[in-house]
């Protein structure tokens, strides 16, 4: 089987700076002290995928962080689509490839005349682009190391990816279509939320393997939202919190009487029920300077996705996760998104591992549910 890799080098190095996405802002995300983060996360794919003996892959892949770099230190075969020279430039001291979305679409349109799959390591802008260049003529699949990935395209986790080009070889995964989306990268940095649909594109599909697409939220559920809030700011205790993203928590912003984010993740100090804002949009750097102060976190399940962390909320890192208690997080959300098991993914087994099992999850203004983290 061949196989089609293309790397999108500054995918995902928004995340824990805050940024909500990397086109445009790499220059910002580099002062903030963002670093590439693709390749890392395309080694983890490939090395999963090194450990099956039916990996009877050769794979066509762009050149150097293309693509390329992924393949040092493993066995797999492949060939190197050099479509073009490019170089490198400086920013802020830091040596960046002179890539862009142009060679993504090259790349895609040059291996699908080869290739049974093409796999791509980005965010929703690179599936975009790789859909739109193919025309639905082969399957894709996303391995997820972006920041925002509302579509439904990416598997789990570069780990999952594997499994379910595995199960793709083996003629074990069903090819369905699922829906390829964006944000307004510009207006999702000023916490407006504008998704556009651009179609629905051929992916192998594995249940729990691959994430949902995005869902807004439900009209019938607001009264229910405004509910469980109301209860949970009449029981919240004097203390520091880290409140994550979504409409859910910025209805508990509003409460606490402060101008937090929409979208992004802000730290609130509590004192007899009122709050007062710490950071606005805080950053991982951000997080870890007030650990000491025993903080809870507040969040929310994204709808469609069943993500905790690790889609758009970057900012609660592994190296933050790792320093709250478990029971420091409190998970509020409504029953229509528990109904599946939620995920995790920080890059970081161990943590993954530590926030696995179940937890308590707010439903109501009176109850609980214990629900399955995967």
């Amino acid at each position: 089987m061949k196989v089609g890799l293309i790397v999108n080098p500054i995918a995902g190095m928004g995340g824990k700076v805050a940024l909500k996405g990397t086109d445009g802002v790499v220059e910002e995300a580099i002062r903030r002290g963002a670093k590439p983060i693709a390749l890392d996360l395309a080694k983890l794919f490939l090395n999963e995928l090194s450990h099956y003996e039916e990996n009877d892959f050769e794979f066509i892949t762009g050149a150097r962080e293309l693509g390329e770099y992924a393949f040092e230190g493993f066995n797999f075969k492949y060939e190197v689509l050099r479509h073009r020279d490019f170089g490198y430039k400086d920013v802020l001291g830091f040596k960046i490839p002179d890539t862009s979305s142009d060679d993504t679409k090259i790349l895609a349109k040059l291996m699908v005349r080869e290739v049974d799959i093409i796999l791509f390591a980005g965010g929703d802008g690179t599936a975009r682009d790789v859909y739109l260049s193919i025309d639905n003529k082969k399957p894709i699949l996303g391995i997820p190391t972006g920041v925002k990935m509302f579509s439904g395209v990416f598997a789990a986790s570069p780990e999952n990816a594997a499994k379910i080009l595995v199960a793709f070889l083996n003629g074990q995964a069903q090819i369905v279509e699922r829906e390829i989306m964006d944000l307004d990268e510009d207006a999702f940095r000023h916490d407006e939320l504008k998704p556009k649909r651009y179609g629905r594109a051929l992916t192998p599909y594995v249940e729990l393997l691959i994430q949902g697409a995005k869902e807004p939220s439900k009209t019938d559920e607001r009264e229910d939202v405004e509910a469980i809030i109301e209860a949970l700011y009449e029981e919240l205790e004097d203390g520091v919190y880290f409140l994550g993203a979504g409409s859910t928590v910025k209805r508990l912003k509003d409460m606490l009487g402060i101008s937090g984010t929409l979208l992004g993740v802000d730290i609130v100090k509590v004192k007899d029920g009122k709050g007062k804002l710490l950071v606005k949009d805080a950053q991982e750097k951000d997080l870890l300077r007030f650990i000491d102060k025993n903080p809870k976190i507040i969040v929310t399940v994204i709808g469609g996705l069943n993500f905790l962390f690790g889609r758009g909320n970057q900012q609660f890192s592994a190296d933050v996760l790792r320093r709250i208690p478990k029971e420091n997080i409190i998970i509020v959300a409504t029953p229509s998104k528990v109904q599946k098991p939620i995920r995790v993914y920080t890059g970081d087994r161990e943590v993954d591992e530590m926030l696995r099992g179940y937890m308590r999850v707010r439903v109501s203004p009176w109850a609980e549910k214990m629900v399955k983290v995967i």
